[in-house]
């Protein structure tokens, strides 16, 4: 899922959260657990169920904070990066490029 403009929010294991992405495989699940928690926020996961076994397993992350909106954060560069040097952008948020610069184009 990426980042949308709509503000995603429902129930994981009776706890109302913002969704921030929904049918992600671990390692993304991974990356997003740590940098949510490293900004402070309370994270939820959910295993998604699966048809069978042979299909890889996928996750429902969400925050307990209801004002956080992942499109808002990261073009508002309001998230620091995991070694609190930066601030996220679009293609560190989608783990593309550890670049945290430029903000949202790229100059030649």
């Amino acid at each position: 899922m990426a980042l949308a403009g709509k503000h995603l929010f429902g129930s994981i294991e009776d706890q109302r959260v913002t969704f921030v992405e929904k049918k992600i495989e671990e390692a993304r699940k991974d990356f997003l657990t740590k940098l949510l928690k490293f900004n402070n926020f309370k994270v939820i996961i959910q295993e998604e169920k699966r048809k069978n076994e042979e299909e890889p397993q996928l996750y429902t992350i969400g925050v307990t904070d209801m004002t956080f909106h992942p499109t808002i954060w990261v073009f508002e560069r309001r998230l620091k990066t995991l070694d609190g040097k930066y601030k996220v952008n679009q293609d560190y948020w989608n783990q593309l490029s550890e670049d945290t610069k430029p903000q949202y184009w790229k100059n030649s």
